[in-house]
């Protein structure tokens, strides 16, 4: 694995000069070098090319001369800039003694890093500090070679920060940190944070992307998974986007975890039980081998630890060939030597072979640290659009699980239900029907499923705005249709633990 001082990667900012950051961020905020600001100088069109790694529609919109024009060809786009024209907007001998900047040409400057202008949740103006080429548009920028290179933000670091919890908490932990957007969103719900990474590189520009946000330091370690943990810490939040990819060998620090086949994955489950506090969260994302002879069910809900409730959700399936491809290009190797190319497509296919693999998941994995005494294990695919921040989908997931863990059926007769927000009757028949052949209840929020029911549970759900009880809704329904009540009682229990289950009904507590 990498090492900074082995690292080809150029010098980085010095990480102790927390004065000149600030300095440096209130002249980007002066000059709105921010989220918005970049989309209304650059357009919806070049800002959303940049996430594609083109930068030439941008470099097309920031052929002005105003400051927020300058900051974009700087520090987004690796241009030259002339002296004096940075001197009118940052603190330009702070920022060339501490290496945020640097010469270039007799009177001209760079920058040393990428800086990317990322909103919070919370309307906050953050910036994600990377190597150069790698703020936008994940790995397919300049170093993207190199094995220490620290990468942006891209799609997994988005989709990781949206389906986290986001409760206060005293102790995060930020597993495989990056460039430090994970441990950046948990500073704002957690008294203390804690960051690791096995390259040090990372931990380092982790400094740089909390300082420069404003954001409180974290406690910042060096180490492989938790090895940097201390036996006696425990934590109410760990979040990782780990280097998850499936490859032979580990060269790029950034995305190879180093074990062989799905393990890195599979440890950072099993491992994350014991360091949890009752109720406490872990949310990964990861990728798993789809093995011949072997339910891919099976084989992840063998991860799961014991006494942790698990919700895993496959989001994609790729065949071996085009997950080899996919990480091939990642890595710029489709446009180098053609031999080499099929060298290591050959070795990504004799690993696969060898380990009988078919195919290969990618989705998410959350655990909660419970005290029931039989935890729930849900494994699903979901392939289609959610609705994303989904923190309080999936807080919600948990706690609709223990409402119904502590209800038998009786006492969930006894109790009240409200139908979500946002939910919707679908009525499928042949057209001129009188009947419809089923009805369809779908969400319009948060996972957005659908569900078939029959004619009692769409009339049960239509019904439940928290004022009755699930029983007399039920024996209002059986008077309507002509059925024994209590024969509806003994078989719609297990209707109304999947519409609870799956959200489409929630408890009035």
């Amino acid at each position: 694995m990498s090492n900074a001082s082995q690292s080809p990667l150029s010098p980085l900012p010095a990480p102790d000069r927390p004065e000149v950051a600030a300095r440096l961020r209130d002249a980007l905020l002066g000059a709105s070098f921010t989220a918005d600001g970049l989309l209304e100088l650059l357009g919806a069109p070049a800002y959303a090319a940049l996430a594609r790694s083109e930068t030439v529609p941008a470099l097309r919109a920031t052929r002005g001369d105003t400051p927020l024009e300058m900051l974009v060809r700087l520090f987004l786009l690796q241009q030259p800039v002339p002296h004096a024209r940075v001197a009118d907007v940052l603190p330009v001998d702070a920022c060339l003694t501490t290496g945020w900047l640097k010469h270039a040409g007799a009177d001209e400057l760079a920058a040393t890093v990428d800086v990317r202008p990322y909103g919070g949740p919370g309307g906050e103006d953050w910036f994600i500090v990377s190597d150069l080429g790698c703020a936008v548009g994940g790995a397919g920028g300049i170093g993207s070679r190199d094995e220490g290179v620290v990468l942006g933000v891209g799609g997994a670091s988005m989709t990781l920060a949206g389906i986290t919890v986001r409760t206060p908490v005293g102790a995060a932990l930020d597993l495989g940190t990056g460039s430090g957007i994970q441990a950046l969103h948990a500073a704002r719900h957690a008294t203390r944070v804690t960051a690791t990474d096995l390259n040090p590189r990372a931990l380092h520009i982790t400094g740089l992307t909390l300082a420069l946000s404003g954001a409180p330091a974290a406690d910042l370690r060096e180490g492989s998974l938790f090895t940097p943990v201390r036996d006696d810490e425990t934590y109410d939040l760990i979040v990782s986007n780990p280097p998850f990819v499936i490859s032979p060998g580990a060269r790029l620090t950034y995305r190879d975890g180093g074990m062989g086949g799905d393990d890195l994955c599979r440890t950072l489950v099993q491992e994350a039980g014991e360091r949890l506090n009752e109720g406490g969260f872990a949310q990964f994302l990861g990728n798993w081998q789809h093995v011949e002879g072997e339910d891919w069910q099976d084989r992840l809900r063998s991860w799961v630890p014991r006494g942790c409730d698990a919700w895993i959700v496959q989001r994609e399936v790729q065949d071996v060939n085009q997950y080899a491809e996919l990480w091939l290009r990642d890595a710029g190797d489709h446009e180098g030597d053609a031999a080499q190319y099929q060298a290591r497509y050959d070795a990504w296919l004799d690993e696969f072979e060898a380990r009988k693999v078919k195919a290969v998941g990618f989705g998410w994995i959350t655990l909660r640290r419970t005290g029931a005494a039989v935890p729930s294990l849900t494994v699903e695919e979901w392939p289609h659009p959610v609705e994303q921040p989904l923190g309080d989908t999936i807080r919600a997931h948990f706690d609709r699980l223990d409402h119904l863990r502590g209800h038998d059926d009786a006492a969930l007769l006894e109790g009240h239900f409200r139908l979500a927000a946002e939910v919707v009757q679908e009525q499928v028949g042949l057209p001129g029907a009188e009947d419809p052949e089923h009805v369809v209840l779908r969400q319009n929020r948060g996972m957005r499923r659908a569900t078939r029911v029959d004619t009692v549970g769409a009339g049960f759900a239509g019904v439940c705005d928290g004022t009755m009880s699930a029983g007399r809704i039920l024996d209002a329904i059986a008077q309507l249709i002509g059925e024994d009540p209590v024969l509806l009682r003994d078989r719609t229990p297990a209707q109304i633990r999947l519409l609870v289950e799956q959200g489409f009904l929630d408890p009035v507590r």
